[in-house]
């Protein structure tokens, strides 16, 4: 698929991080770009900074997406391309002492279920929504109507200790992407997803220096954070390959994370 003024996409989770990066490569290509986040201020001020359309959008809610694709779609055109980068983490084990107190409790079901709501439910549901809109769109060479981005984790693979509800939703979205690829191989319809690794977005620069440092070593070559801008490469070659499809593809310096 080529990337230019005649395309439209979404980027969930757009005003920051791996997002905002995403919305930078995509207009430096001219797509059209909606951006679907829940933080107003920086929605508002990337898509002011990038000339973009921002939409106010929590993606566990049915009414508030398609109210956003409506919103996107009378300003940009149905959308031919879909960037899932929205998600969020909960800390916690499974079952847990209290060191002082000697008290065990188990993980909040209400913190495990918003996370998998946010992370799996709400990638799905922009999945969904958007390919059935794709499927109106006349086909591109090879048939291509549309293409859909996700965002996993190494953590997908290697959940760390804490990481149980992290984890499995991101493992769902791993387990989802060939199934997605196969329901909508009959409708030229491509989907992919990233499994990043460390990255240097917004939460890991408040870490202390000393723990960076220790991350950046952790990670076999090279010695550093991944780079948003690196992680936007990888979603738009998935987006401008037309063979890339059905794939879980790790963006990680080859890392393999340890139990803790």
């Amino acid at each position: 698929m080529k990337l230019d003024s005649t395309v439209s996409a979404i980027v969930t989770g757009g005003a920051s991080g791996l997002g905002k990066a995403t919305v930078e490569a995509l207009r430096a290509e001219g797509v059209k770009v909606a951006i679907f986040d829940m933080n107003p201020e920086a929605g508002e001020a990337v898509a002011a900074e990038l000339g973009a359309v921002f939409c106010l959008v929590d993606i566990t809610s049915d009414e508030q997406v398609l109210a956003g694709l409506e919103k996107a779609r009378a300003a940009n055109g149905q959308e031919r391309v879909v960037i899932n980068c929205a998600g969020r983490g909960k800390g916690g084990k499974t079952a847990s002492r209290d060191k002082t107190t000697g008290e065990i409790k188990s993980f909040p079901m209400e913190d495990f279920e918003r996370v998998v709501q946010i992370n799996l439910i709400g990638t799905f549901r922009m999945i969904s929504k958007c390919a059935a809109g794709m499927m109106s769109l006349e086909p591109l060479a090879d048939g291509e109507r549309g293409a859909i981005v996700n965002t996993a984790s190494v953590a997908a693979e290697e959940g760390q200790v804490g990481q149980v509800a992290y984890s499995s939703s991101k493992a769902g979205i791993v387990g989802m992407t060939l199934n997605v690829a196969r329901d909508l191989m009959g409708e030229g319809i491509r989907i992919n997803t990233i499994l990043p690794g460390i990255m240097d977005t917004p939460p890991m620069r408040g870490v202390p220096p000393q723990v960076l440092a220790g991350l950046s070593a952790s990670v076999p070559f090279p010695k550093r954070l991944g780079h948003a801008g690196e992680f936007a490469a990888l979603a738009l070659h998935m987006v401008t390959n037309s063979y890339f499809n059905g794939e879980d593809v790790r963006l990680d310096g080859a890392i393999r994370m340890p139990a803790r």
